[in-house]
């Protein structure tokens, strides 16, 4: 029997799909990790992107702090951060919120920045104050690479929250985890499985967002991050 049909028939297991420890249970803790990872780092990357990009100052300060930020090894700082801290969930989100923050932060500065100033003298000529011509130009302008740099930030947190795992947290990482303990490929196969498929359903997700709040002649721009 080969790794995928194992996995096939973990993923088939009734047994598998109820209880504590049960995939519905996992799947949902995994989204929650995933969801607070990510309006954590746009609390901290959006407005920072928003100033940096509408003042046309701060390049360098945004991207060195994205690239800072990217460059965090995350499961070693996990470590670190639990001999540290201990078993607790900050250490798992502090590393998960570190790799939210630089697609949004480049792509809201990126995007914000390099909106046509015809569109924005326009929109000043109309008498509008900075912050209007902010929320009512420039984002709606700049929104294409906005949600694209959103999108990495989630795909991002869905594919890394398997890391919670190895400080005794839940998510779908839990399965990949147990799975190399009992040495249950089949497990870890289905449990990577998951991964993917949730990272697909934020894709998906993004996708139709953009269809619903982007207008077609701006679904083209070329993403940052």
């Amino acid at each position: 029997m080969n790794v995928l049909s194992q996995a096939w028939g973990w993923l088939t297991t009734s047994a598998n799909w109820s209880g504590t420890d049960g995939i519905p249970t996992r799947f949902l803790q995994h989204f929650e990790y995933s969801v607070e990872a990510v309006l954590i780092g746009a609390l901290i990357a959006f407005p920072l992107g928003l100033l940096t990009g509408h003042v046309k100052r701060g390049g360098l300060v945004v991207t060195s702090l994205a690239n800072v930020a990217r460059a965090l090894p995350t499961l070693g700082l996990v470590v670190l951060l639990v001999v540290v801290m201990g078993v607790k969930f900050r250490a798992v989100m502090i590393p998960l919120v570190a790799l939210t923050v630089p697609p949004i932060l480049l792509n809201t500065y990126e995007g914000v920045r390099n909106v046509d100033p015809q569109l924005t003298d326009a929109a000043k000529g109309m008498g509008l104050r900075p912050w209007q011509v902010l929320w009512r130009a420039e984002v709606p302008a700049a929104l294409p690479l906005i949600l694209t740099g959103f999108q990495f930030a989630a795909v991002n947190a869905v594919a890394n929250t398997a890391i919670a795992a190895y400080s005794s947290f839940g998510g779908l990482g839990r399965f990949v985890i147990d799975g190399l303990a009992t040495t249950d490929y089949g497990m870890v196969a289905g449990g990577a499985f998951l991964i993917v498929i949730a990272a697909i359903l934020n894709l998906v997700f993004f996708a139709v967002l953009r269809k619903l709040l982007i207008s077609p002649g701006l679904r083209q721009k070329k993403p940052t991050a």
